[in-house]
């Protein structure tokens, strides 16, 4: 069975559905299309699976032309209806994993993604997780409900786990380019695994268990929250020493070994950083283990929006101005640049905040018209001259490229600068970085 599904995959003739057409789903469902297996796309958003179908594209990671070319061609087709999984010899899952109120790990979008599979899953077929998750999901949570019905693992299909590492925006690393983790439930899945994403990724990494592959995923975004969470208490470490932390940095960044940059900024955002780390911290306390890194990380982090109105506040009273009553205007919403994406991203927060002390908040980005989370309810307002000069106080929170920022410097009352945007633009009094 290994070897007729491994022939089918060398040969461009495997099917491959994929659950879940989002950020990480349908650049991964283009990619398989674009390299000559038909492919499935199976999503529960009506709307999603009709823009599809149409060849419009919603995600920035997935160019217009790479829609039209596997959507016309009939490579890739759109779905809701999961018996499409019948037709298929693998099946890859991409559902969100968020965390719920009590910031624990919500798995019920994988599990659901498993029932229906094991409702329409056949013999020789292989099923992947790309999902990032607690370790031991894929053999705690999905092995037991696919082999429920009789079925065997490694003998009758085949389980293997391969973390998504999409970084939205990134124009070097795409899926196609960026190394691939794999772990099997067993040999023979790691196989099988590695020789379907090998047909359309460059480099594969396979590792001995889901388990490792799942840790790796959860190690990569911990690195980077302990280290943003880490420079972060820097900076206010520095502020109230009165060192400029960002020279600190840029200082420290000319060591050629043993030193990797990482920059201060308003809190973290997006679908990985702010939520992996707490699902691993999550499994280690299941383990009687405490994650301090990671705890005392997410909670300098969590401080940051506060920090951001903190200094808008002080901004304002240095010129005899209070908070309340205050015309505000913020400088993006996203929760990194030249992305349209507002998961977890720090800006709500502070606008929540300057909102409640009663400031007057407006904001602007060019990729986000709306904002509609809690009870902020906010239109994009055009980045002019009048606006920037009417507000009492600018924030930059998301350092977009191709905004006027010189003439933000220029023009506004007083700027507080989130991410050093202004560095070498202007030296002037008005300006107040983190």
């Amino acid at each position: 069975m290994i070897k007729e599904l491994k022939d089918k995959i060398l040969n461009r003739k495997a099917k491959v559905g994929i659950i879940g057409l989002g950020y990480v789903g349908l650049p991964l469902a283009v990619t398989f299309a674009k390299g000559g297996f038909k492919v499935y796309g199976i999503d529960i958003d009506k709307d999603r699976v009709s823009r599809v179908n149409k060849g419009v594209t919603y995600i920035l990671d997935v160019p217009v032309k790479d829609m039209t070319e596997v959507t016309k061609s009939k490579m890739m087709v759109a779905t809701t209806d999961f018996s499409v999984i019948k037709e298929c010899d693998a099946v890859i899952i991409c559902v969100p994993t968020p965390l719920n109120k009590t910031k624990e790990p919500d798995v019920s979008y994988i599990v659901a993604a498993v029932e229906n599979i094991k409702r329409y899953m056949k013999r020789g077929q292989i099923v992947v997780l790309e999902s990032t998750t607690y370790p031991g999901t894929t053999e705690e949570v999905m092995l037991p409900v696919l082999e429920s019905e009789g079925m065997k693992e490694g003998k009758d299909f085949f389980l293997a786990f391969s973390p998504e590492r999409i970084d939205p925006g990134n124009d070097k690393y795409k899926t196609e380019n960026t190394p691939k983790i794999i772990g099997g439930i067993s040999a023979g899945s790691t196989e099988l695994a590695k020789a379907l994403y090998e047909q359309v990724i460059e480099k594969i990494v396979p590792v001995s268990s889901a388990k490792v592959a799942e840790m790796v995923k959860l190690l990569e975004n911990t690195f980077r929250i302990v280290n943003i969470g880490l420079v972060n208490e820097i900076l206010l470490m520095c502020d109230k020493l009165g060192i400029d932390a960002w020279e600190v940095i840029d200082a420290a960044k000319t060591k050629p070994y043993g030193f990797m940059p990482f920059y201060p900024g308003p809190g973290v955002g997006g679908h990985c950083i702010p939520v992996d780390p707490i699902y691993l911290s999550w499994k280690a306390r299941g383990h009687g283990f405490e994650a301090r890194f990671i705890d005392l990380a997410s909670h300098v982090n969590s401080q940051m929006p506060h920090y951001v109105v903190d200094k808008v506040i002080g901004a304002l009273n240095s010129r005899n101005k209070p908070l309340k009553g205050s015309k505000v205007l913020c400088i993006g919403a996203a929760y990194k640049k030249d992305v349209k994406d507002l998961r977890e991203s720090p800006a709500l927060e502070i606008i929540e905040l300057l909102d409640k002390k009663g400031a007057k908040v407006s904001y602007h980005d060019p990729l986000l018209p709306y904002l509609k989370w809690n009870d902020i309810n906010l239109k994009s307002v055009a980045l002019t001259k009048d606006a920037v000069k009417s507000a009492d106080c600018v924030v930059i929170i998301t350092d977009h490229t191709g905004l006027e920022y010189g003439m933000i410097a220029k023009n506004a009352r007083v700027v507080v600068d989130t991410r050093n945007t202004l560095k070498g633009i202007s030296n002037r009094k008005n300006i107040v970085r983190l």
